[in-house]
């Protein structure tokens, strides 16, 4: 049991799971402290008042509501976002299109009966089940 647990914590998925997290969160910290330092103090200089955006609130019946600390963190993942699809996924999506790896999708055609779309080379529709001719396209018989 003993050796299971080790090689279950020893695979490289899980190994890189966690490297991912921890990067993950100093990355979190370094765009936190940019929002609230750089950020924050910006917009606040752009509309005026004090530069601590975190400390807006309103009172409503007697509850506090610190919608500052959200905005703080609506900038935060905004920009968490932009940093992810800017250098991560445009860049892989690119690199994946260039290297010709990129998955082509199945040519598509609506059923008769039920208006569904089923894939070109079906027989028969997965949704009403009916029979459907061939396009001479696919490899359907």
């Amino acid at each position: 049991m003993v050796k299971e647990f080790k090689e279950f914590l020893l695979r490289g998925n899980l190994l890189d799971l966690a490297v991912a997290v921890v990067i993950g969160v100093a990355f979190t910290a370094v765009v936190n402290a940019f929002v609230s330092n750089l950020i924050t103090p910006l917009i606040k200089a752009l509309f005026g008042g004090s530069t601590q955006f975190k400390g807006l609130s309103f009172t409503l019946h007697g509850s506090t509501f610190i919608y500052g600390a959200f905005l703080n963190a609506l900038v935060s993942f905004i920009i968490i976002a932009a940093v992810i699809f800017f250098l991560v996924i445009k860049p892989v999506n690119a690199l994946m299109d260039r290297m010709g790896m990129t998955p082509k999708e199945d040519p598509l055609r609506e059923c008769p009966e039920c208006l569904s779309k089923v894939p070109e080379a079906a027989t028969r529709c997965a949704y009403c089940t009916s029979a459907l001719a061939p396009t001479g396209s696919g490899s359907g018989t």
